[in-house]
Formats: structure tokens, sequence, C-alpha cells
């Protein structure tokens, strides 16, 4: 085994048949730390935004936080319930895709998909840059390399999920379920010592929260409406993840859309207590957080400036930190599980992601390597080409999740808008045809649902539009407007192609002549071998060409050519100015437009070699020939290879590994004989 079929072992385990699919399904107790990581972790940064928005009116306007933070768990609940109709009803993974693509046409179901592959990049950026910004609170080397840590992060996050959806999902499971416990265990222990009396101010409770410009004093009442808006939109970013489950159906276990539809329920109820403990503890333990690019908003109590450098901590640390001030193992857990969650979050687009580009491969409208999966049975390709986003995001906003956050969402209430009148018309068309009172009953609630959801999230994605479009959202919007331009482009090549390539009347004619040209660099075993190939296809022309470049080398061709007594005719084709490709391809056009319903057949020697670097040193000639030949009409070009002794080297090499025992042939009856 080579050096490279080794680290990729080692990498990604070892290979799993296509039959073996079965047993990378989730039961529900990992699926929900897989699929649900993403809108769980959004508690740990969505409360962060909501006090941050509102602290631009001052520390006064902390009082809506939780009148927001309700209406975002409202908005929250409302789509669970509608994705509970999207599972049964289209329980083959391509979620908001389908539903769209089935129920609006395939234009709505490119822009749910444009919509849905932005949003799986962002969340990737934004989860590891918030988990990295958390981490650097405790530890101080990651301060001012946040940027690079994340594209580390991003890229470990990668090389886990190639591994494979069940064995990623097995690794992420702990933390996910440790941040369950630290956030709900620390609202549980905050809420016994507020009875108790003795719950703790936050670190920031005695600072000052200065009104940003144009909100000192009292602010008309459509400024305060356009504030509280901003909280919200910024809020909503807990929902980003909720469309993940519809579209991972697949790989749950059987029943697969009532194991889906149970996952959903516990995000949404997990997902909401948590949000609503933070922010209640945050109220009650007197919280003051500002913009961190606007830290001299926030003062002391006398008024002074605070120190330089002050570190502004986020609000599950704060939080965390008072509660836990007689015991500072919980601090440090709830922290850590924290930072790890975060990070670990985006392991919900790398699941979502590459199942998604997998249908849209199949259906057109994304290169087909999309939809193959690799030695693990995920679809390698769709994870590294999200990394690969997501990395260039992560260093172009220097991994600040405060900068990105503002990119967020747009794209998943893209997808929730289109997702959801997709269903009211699913609904509507099955209503015509069902005629069991108790199936109709049923389609009504749903359709009830689906319509209320519509409502709900389209008034979001108006919010979001007006408070969050200069602020960074455009960029996004025309992140979609690209996606969809490309999806749509090669869905159009793939549709020319296929026009293309319908068998016609005349592509079952036979050609009339057959011109073979062997192509001759110097006369050895790699030349017989072509010319003798050659020979047995019985062409009904047939001669060697040579470049003669130097007019000495052709005339010592010559002689040992008479020498070996060959009887195929010789053909030299001089070039004054050393070029080699132009004549030989000048030649075969020539050949071809003598004779149009001809074919001119061009049979290349070619060394094959063992190692990489021998590749270097041979066939780049070659390589270039076929390059200019393959575009040349009516050209067939043939390789006759000829195996260097190096070749044998590699070819024991692959014959030892092909029979080398693997885990489990023995139990299986598949041994192989030989070492």
């Amino acid at each position: 085994m080579g050096i490279g079929n080794v680290s990729k072992r080692i990498l990604l385990g070892r290979k799993l048949r296509s039959s073996q699919l079965g047993e990378t399904l989730l039961p529900k107790r990992i699926a929900l730390p897989v699929f649900a990581s993403d809108a769980l972790s959004s508690v740990a940064y969505a409360p962060d935004e909501i006090f941050i928005m509102l602290s631009v009116a001052g520390a006064s306007a902390y009082v809506y936080s939780w009148k927001i933070g309700l209406a975002v768990a409202v908005v929250m609940l409302t789509v669970v319930a509608s994705y509970r109709q999207n599972v049964h009803a289209y329980p083959s993974g391509g979620g908001d895709y389908e539903v769209a693509k089935v129920n609006l046409g395939k234009n709505a179901g490119v822009t749910v998909a444009s919509a849905l592959l932005v949003d799986y990049v962002l969340t990737v950026a934004v989860s590891v840059s918030s988990g990295v910004q958390n981490a650097a609170s405790a530890i101080p080397a990651f301060s001012g390399h946040e940027a690079t840590v994340a594209v580390v992060l991003v890229m470990v996050l990668a090389a886990l999920n190639l591994r494979g959806v069940r064995e990623s999902g097995a690794f992420f499971a702990v933390p996910t379920y440790g941040f369950m416990i630290g956030v709900m265990g620390m609202a549980v222990y905050g809420a016994i010592r507020a009875a108790q009396g003795t719950l703790p101010d936050v670190e920031s409770a005695d600072k000052i929260v200065h009104p940003a410009p144009g909100y000192e004093g009292d602010i008309s009442q459509a400024a305060m409406i356009f504030l509280l808006a901003r909280a919200f939109s910024s809020g909503c970013a807990a929902l980003t993840g909720v469309e993940a489950i519809s579209n991972g159906v697949p790989a749950f276990r059987k029943p697969k859309s009532q194991n889906a539809a149970t996952t959903l329920f516990l995000l949404g109820a997990i997902a909401v207590t948590m949000m609503l403990s933070i922010i209640i503890l945050a109220n009650r333990m007197g919280l003051r957080m500002v913009d961190p690019h606007d830290l001299d908003r926030l003062t002391n109590a006398d008024g002074s400036a605070l120190p330089k450098g002050y570190d502004q901590h986020t609000v599950i640390a704060q939080i965390s930190r008072a509660v836990f001030s007689d015991f500072s193992p919980g601090f440090y857990y709830v922290v850590a599980m924290t930072g790890i969650i975060l990070i670990l979050a985006a392991n919900t687009a790398f699941n979502g992601f590459p199942v998604l580009g997998s249908i849209l491969a199949q259906d057109g409208f994304a290169p087909r390597q999309l939809g193959s999966r690799g030695d693990r049975l995920a679809y390698s390709n769709g994870i590294l080409i999200l990394a690969g986003f997501a990395i260039i995001l992560i260093i172009a906003f220097d991994a600040e999740p405060t900068r990105l956050i503002q990119l967020y969402i747009v794209g998943v209430f893209v997808s929730f808008n289109l997702s959801q009148l997709g269903m009211i018309r699913h609904w509507t068309r099955h209503l015509k045809s069902e005629e069991d009172p108790g199936a109709r009953r049923k389609m009504f609630r749903s359709r009830l649902i689906n319509s209320f959801g519509l409502a709900m999230t389209a008034s979001v994605f108006v919010v979001v539009l007006l408070t969050k479009f200069l602020a960074g959202a455009w960029i996004a919007i025309l992140a979609m407007i690209v996606f969809y331009a490309i999806l749509r482009s090669i869905r159009a090549h793939y549709d020319r192609v296929a026009e293309e390539l319908v068998i016609g009347d005349s592509d079952q004619m036979m050609p009339t002549r057959v011109h073979a040209i062997v192509l001759v660099s110097k006369l050895h075993k790699p030349t017989m071998r072509a010319l003798a190939y050659a020979k047995a296809s019985r062409p009904n022309v047939l001669e060697a060409v040579f470049v003669d470049t130097d007019g000495v080398s052709g005339n010592k061709l010559l002689d040992e050519w008479d020498a070996q007594r060959i009887d195929v005719p010789l053909k030299m084709l001089y070039s004054p100015y050393r070029e080699v490709i132009r004549p030989i391809v000048d030649y075969a056009v020539e050949i071809r437009e003598a004779n149009p319903r001809g074919v001119v057949a061009v049979y290349i020697p070619e060394y094959v070699v063992g190692r990489w670097w021998e590749q270097v040193l041979h066939n780049q000639t070659a390589l270039r020939l076929k390059g200019r030949l393959l575009f040349t009409p009516g050209v067939m070009v043939t390789s006759v290879p000829y195996q260097l002794r190096g070749a044998e080297v590699a070819k024991e090499r692959d014959e030892w590994e092909f029979q080398r025992a693997r885990p489990g042939d023995v139990r299986r009856g598949r041994t192989r004989s030989g070492r």
C-alpha cells in the first residue's frame, strides 16, 4: 500500500461497501445531536445579538428582551410544527427543495436550493467563528488568531465528516448532550438560587450602557419599533438548522418519517427552553452588553472609561460565572461545552449541504461528482466544497460572528417561505382527490399549520430584509443570485449535451474509410507494439508518421526502418520551426478533409510507469498531442501502452493490497489467496 493510501485509511478508516449503507443509519439519540446541533447551539449567540441590538437605546430597552425571546420562540415552534408536516409528506430527503420543486416548479426549487446552499456555508462560518470567540475568552493564546484557529477547526470538521455520518455523529453526540445538560443545569441552579435570594449579579451589572447617537433621550415610536424589529431579526438566528432534519430524513432509521418528526419536536422544545432561560436569567442578573466594535458606549458606574483591552464576555459566560460563583467547575464546564457545541454545530451543515448537493446532481443542477459517495459512503465532494467556501468567508470576515450574523438567516427564511407555500399547495391538491373524512380532517389541520407557518415566516422575512439589508444581508442575497445562475447554467449545459447526444440515423452508418497513422518518435519496442495493434485493426490505409525537426534524426530513422524491413510505409513531416504537435494535427485534418465521411485513427505509443515522478519524465508530448486531437472532428485517438519495469513494481503492490486480508473477510467467507 502506498503512502497516499496509508494516509487516507488513517484519516478516513477502512472502506465501506455500498451494501453497508444501512449500517450508517442513525437512531434518534444520535440523530438529535447530528441534525439539531446547529439550532441548539444558536441559543449561545442569539441572546447576545438580542441584547446587543437593544443596547442601542440604552439598558432601559433590555426590558423588551424577554418579549422578543418569546416572539422568537413562537416562530420557532411554528416552524417546527410545519416541518413535521414536511417530513411525513416528503420523506425522501429533498426537504424544502423537493417541496418547492414539486409544488411550485423548478425555478422555485432552484431558488430554495440556492438559499440553502448559501445558508449552509454561513452556518459553518458563523458557528465556528462564534465558538472560537467563546474559546478566546478562556484561552488567551487564541486572541488575535481567531481566523487561523477557525480555519483549522473547519478542516478538522471536514475530516471527521469524511469518515461518515454515523461515525461523526457518535463523536458529536457527547458534547451536544453535554451542552444541553450544562445550560439546563445552569438554568435550574440559577432558579434555585433566585428562589433562595442568593442569585448574584453578572460581572457587567455595574456598567452603564450609553445610547448610540440618535437614540439619546426620548426616541420616537417609529425608531423604537425599528430597533425592536432589528433585535427580533437577529434573535431569529435561533431558527437556523431547523430545516436540516427535513433534508436528512433518509439518514434516520425506520420508521424514518416518525423518527424525524420526533427529533424535530425534541429540537424545538429543548432550544426554546434553553433560549428563554438564558434571556430571563440575563435580565434578572443585570446583564449589560454592547456591540464589540462600540465598547466606548459601555462605561463604569462612575462614568469612567473601561480599561484598555477590556474583554466583554458572552451572555452565557457571564451568567454561568455568576450562577456558579460557589462552584467554579460548573462555570468551566458550561463555557467549555458552549465553545465545543458552537464549533460542532457546523456539523449540521456538513450533513445538509452534501445531501442537497447530491439531490441537485441527480436533477442535473449540480456537477454529477456531487452525487458520488466516498470510501465511507459520505458525499465527500460536497463536504470538501462546503469547507472551502466556509474558509473563504472566515478569512474574509476575520472570524467575527457579529459581522457574519448580518448575512445570516436570510437564506433560511427564503426556504421557509417557499416550503410553506409549497406544502399549502400540496395539501390543497390532495384534498381535491381525497374522500375519506378522517384523512381530509388531517389534511385540513396540516394545511392550517402550514398556512400559519407561512404567515409567521413571511413576516419575519420582511423584517429581516428591512433591518439587515444594508447591514450585510445584500451580500447573502447576491450570493443566492449567483448560486441560482450557476445551478441553472449547469442544468442548461446538461440539457444541451443530452440533446446533442441523441442517436440519429447518421450515427449508425459505418465510416467509408479508416486511415490509420502510428506516431513514431524513435524505433523501439513501444513503436513495434503500436504498429502491430494498428495492423490488427485492419484499417484501409496504415502508415507511420515521424516529425523531423533537424533533418538528421529523420535520415537515421529511415536507415533503421529499412534495416528492420518493416512493411509499413514511413511518412516524414518536416518541421523547420521544431514544432511536433502542429504538423501532426495539420496532417490529420488534411486527411479528414480529403475524405469527410472517413475516420482518421491516430495510434500513440505511451510508457506506463510505476512512480508519480516518472510520469513527469515521460509522455508529456503525447498528453499535449491528445489534448489537441480530441478537439479535431473525425479523428480517433488510441493510446497503446507499454509497461516499463517500474510499472511491474506498482502492479505487484496493487496485487498485494488486493490479496491482503481485510476486516470481516473470514466472517463473510471472502478469503483471498496469497499473502
